[in-house]
């Protein structure tokens, strides 16, 4: 892991165009107002959160901030924050071990915890639990989630610790990411987290987004996407809704999240960190405005301005937000988030130190008043796509395991998602998995919802065609149940 994490830093001081020097006082005011935004951020669009699927919030829905409403989810609904929680777990792993932590230190940390997780994050944490370790742990073929926007909404914390440098907090997120994610769901993270590292260095955010967007290939639908809402706000200054809808007609066919698919959920990175885009361009440095829209856009609508928030506070700096902004942050800035012993304050300072460590690490200089940033040339990750050529060709809505009985499907894959009940929470169902005729082996259901798995069984690489899956439960219980709620069935794109 040393020689690895020397030779990227090599790597990344060869791409250092320009050196910035700052004052320490303004790395930290940045890195508040990184903070301070995405707290904001998540918060001003906590009430809306997935309540407009495939369409916008209309502008007769009121969206407000008002007084102690931070206090008030800190108090009554702490798991809204799971965006900032994730983001402390692998800062506070990288605080303990270094800057090169390791992926598996991160991983059992996350999997361990006692917060709950959903989609690509819950996927991981079975994996982990169950011995697959990153980055298979995240990798489209174990983690049918592996396109969704879980790394993007915890990547904050790569681009934070590395001001100025996108190509270490893609190396940061190239660890961390991979946990979770693969293909677009990762690149959600690198991407949000180079906007951030920008942040640092960049005083407009037409040039932050742009210029983060080169660390994502060529080639990939990502991409694609990114420079199609450049484009579309070039066509459209004056009109986000029309870029909403040009985004809706070109890139809301979710095929990856099995919840997701075919429905009016897309929990996708891609089109969610097109909303992040639009509401940063859009917003154009305007703080409220940025939250608006990037909130009016829909689907994960507090996920998104905490990231539109957070890159615009941390170019803006703490001491730049707004007032309005300010009294219902500084209520909570002592107080510890829930499933942690880290607040907002102690945040700020263990980003400090770590940036600190990363700029000396890269080639800067850190002096008492001031520090020197070698700044990055961003530099593309690897091409990686999840689902390669893969479509949903037919949905199989609600059957108990015991009515399961024998599936018959023409494709070359499927995903059965599940849920498991029983008076005994330490009571994990044993289900074979048979395809074909062949048993593929058990799989282990845990009742418990922070050890469960969403989907029972998935595969994604039989040969086109015909084919038979069979469920078979070996140890059913009373008032046990196993609910196969919805099977997808996966044929080759035409």
């Amino acid at each position: 892991m040393l020689l690895a994490t020397l030779a990227w830093a090599t790597s990344c001081q060869q791409a250092t165009r320009e050196r910035k020097e700052i004052s320490r006082n303004e790395l930290l005011d940045k890195i508040r107002g990184g903070w301070a935004g995405q707290l904001i951020g998540c918060t001003y669009g906590g009430p809306t959160e997935f309540r407009y699927r495939g369409e916008r919030i209309p502008d007769s829905v009121a969206i407000s901030w008002n007084p102690g409403c931070v206090k008030w989810y800190y108090d009554n609904s702490p798991g809204l924050y799971d965006d900032l929680y994730m983001d402390l777990t692998f800062l506070e792993v990288m605080s303990r071990l270094g800057l090169d932590a390791p992926a598996d230190s991160m991983a059992m940390a996350f999997a361990h915890a006692g917060y709950p997780l959903w989609h690509a994050n819950q996927a991981a944490r079975y994996n982990i639990l169950h011995g697959i370790m990153p980055p298979q742990s995240g990798h489209w073929t174990n983690n049918p989630h592996a396109d969704d926007i879980d790394y993007q909404i915890e990547a904050d914390f790569a681009g934070l610790v590395s001001p100025g440098m996108p190509n270490a907090a893609s190396e940061i997120s190239d660890r961390a990411g991979h946990i979770m994610n693969y293909g677009d769901g990762w690149y959600g993270g690198v991407f949000v987290g180079a906007m951030y590292s920008l942040a640092f260095v960049r005083d407009n955010i037409h040039d932050i987004v742009s210029e983060a967007l080169q660390t994502i290939p060529t080639g990939s639908r990502f991409r694609s996407c990114m420079e199609d809402v450049i484009r579309w706000h070039q066509q459209h200054p004056d009109d986000w809704k029309a870029t909403w809808d040009l985004c809706q007609a070109n890139y809301a066919d979710e095929q990856g999240c099995p919840e997701g698919a075919c429905a009016t959920l897309d929990i996708d990175a891609l089109l969610n960190s097109a909303y992040i885009v639009i509401g940063l361009l859009y917003g154009d440095g305007d703080f409220a405005r940025t939250l608006e829209i990037s909130t009016r856009c829909g689907q994960d609508s507090d996920c998104n301005p905490a990231s539109a928030g957070g890159i615009l506070g941390c170019m803006l700096g703490y001491s730049n937000i707004p007032e309005q902004w300010m009294d219902n942050l500084r209520e909570v800035e002592d107080r510890n988030f829930a499933y942690t012993d880290i607040s907002m304050n102690r945040a700020y300072d263990m980003t400090l130190r770590l940036a600190l460590q990363q700029i000396e690490a890269q080639g800067g200089r850190v002096n008492d008043e001031t520090v020197v940033i070698p700044v990055q040339q961003p530099e593309a990750v690897r091409l990686e796509q999840s689902f390669p050529g893969l479509r949903v060709t037919q949905i199989v809505e609600g059957r108990q395991i015991q009515d399961f009985g024998t599936l018959s499907f023409e494709g070359k894959g499927y995903v059965v998602r599940c849920n498991v009940k029983s008076p005994r929470p330490d009571y994990v169902a044993e289900v074979e998995i048979i395809v074909d005729g062949k048993s593929c082996g058990t799989m282990l259901a845990p009742a418990a919802f922070h050890d469960r798995t969403q989907e029972l069984c998935w595969k994604y690489d039989l040969t086109q065609g015909s084919h038979t899956l069979t469920l078979r439960w070996l140890n059913p219980e009373p008032d046990a149940e196993v609910n196969c709620y919805r099977t997808l069935i996966y044929g080759e794109k035409e």
